[in-house]
């Protein structure tokens, strides 16, 4: 079998001739043959060369890359992973489907699922993920369209049994594996329908590129291109191109970040500040043996919760000096956020509580740089702050339950 890391460098390249870097095609539309050419290539689903909605080829090759490192017949690009969730649910959903969602997921997903599907008589029912068979006991059979899962989930790397969802009989299973890429884990082999990622992220890798693609079945994709057609979130030629050049190093980027993420998660462990650190890499992780068995590579991601808060978080997010405040992930350059303030702010105080996210949580995206450089900015930044009194540790704070 040819090794991940192989097909990144090898796949998508069906259009480029004999030029390594694949070429641009800017063109938003294409001259037609004939009369019935065109009606041909309008009734075509995913024509290259008829119109920019429709597709295109620097599109399609970024897609089969994509398609070829998850195991899939096909995959589907869009504007944003957003453009993407929104395709799934609303060209597979109709009022009166229902959906089971995981309530540990990225804000806009949960904001989607919470606030603009009730509006279109779509129900959607969310459940703990901590929970065993959760997902199986809210499906409703014959009106449950949709599962949804998010793993490891942003922020706090929540992980969701890929066998056990597969193995759901009924709705169409979505995994949202934005965190773990191809490269961490291929939710196609355990049965799942759907894989969907932000490509944004870790697959483009170097924050030049807001795109979503979705990989599966053939005929799958094809019905939600003919939704996507419709809504029109079409993905880009140039952020498609550099996503694809993104791809071919992804292997190596996605290795280092992942070591370097399991050495800061060890030091934060160590620091009397942090209540509690989060990464599939480490022992401490509440489904580690889940890890081990399911993540090739745990992910260039963590989280941890500091003692003081939101007055902590703020004057952490201030110390750092090596580390960037910025929203994104999976770049080149390590970056921090704090989810309430930032990708999670969409959400009531109900629903972060629910999704395990409190003042004190900080997301920590590990980078390239050298890792003991950033386990220093990290750790130099904590000592800074507890030493001008803003993160004093309580000396009965206990990790959340």
């Amino acid at each position: 079998m040819v090794a991940r890391e192989t097909i990144a460098i090898t796949a998508g390249r069906n259009d480029a001739g004999s030029a390594l870097a694949p070429a641009i095609w800017a063109s938003s539309t294409f001259q037609m043959a004939s009369l019935a050419d065109g009606r041909a290539q309008a009734m075509r689903p995913r024509t290259t060369r008829f119109y920019g909605r429709h597709g295109n080829p620097s599109v399609r090759a970024f897609e089969d890359a994509v398609a070829a490192l998850e195991g899939a017949e096909a995959a589907l690009a869009f504007a944003s992973g957003m453009g993407a969730l929104c395709a799934v649910v609303l060209g597979l959903c109709r009022q009166g489907s229902h959906i089971v969602a995981q309530r540990q997921a990225y804000g806009a997903t949960t904001q989607l699922l919470a606030g603009v599907c009730p509006r279109f008589g779509i129900d959607v029912t969310f459940v703990d993920v901590t929970v065993a068979g959760a997902f199986a006991a809210a499906i409703r059979p014959g009106e449950t369209m949709l599962v949804l899962a998010e793993t490891p989930a942003n922020p706090r790397l929540d992980l969701v049994d890929l066998d056990e969802l597969g193995s759901l009989v009924g709705p169409i299973k979505v995994v949202d594996s934005t965190l773990a890429t191809p490269m961490g884990q291929q939710p196609l082999q355990h049965g799942i329908d759907l894989v969907l990622h932000s490509a944004t992220k870790a697959m483009a890798g170097h924050n030049d590129a807001v795109l979503g693609v979705l990989a599966g079945e053939r005929e799958l994709i094809e019905w939600i291109w003919g939704f996507a057609v419709l809504q029109g979130a079409t993905a880009s030629p140039y952020d498609a191109t550099n996503a694809l050049r993104g791809l071919r190093t992804l292997g190596v980027r996605f290795r280092q970040q992942s070591a370097t993420a399991v050495a800061v998660a060890e030091a934060l462990e160590r620091h009397p500040a942090v209540v509690e650190v989060r990464h599939p890499g480490l022992a401490s992780h509440p489904r580690a043996d889940l890890a081990r068995r399911q993540l090739r590579l745990p992910g260039g991601l963590l989280s941890f919760e500091l003692a003081g808060g939101l007055p902590a978080g703020e004057a952490f997010m201030g110390a750092v000096q090596l580390c960037l405040a910025a929203t994104s992930f999976g770049g080149p350059e390590s970056l921090v956020t704090h989810p309430a303030s930032t990708t999670h702010a969409g959400l009531s105080a109900e629903e972060l509580v629910q999704s395990g996210i409190t003042p004190g949580t900080i997301r920590l995206s590990c980078g390239l740089e050298d890792t003991e450089d950033l386990i220093a900015d990290v750790i130099g930044a904590l000592d800074r702050v507890a030493a001008a009194d803003d993160i004093r540790p309580s000396p009965t704070a206990s990790a959340p339950d």
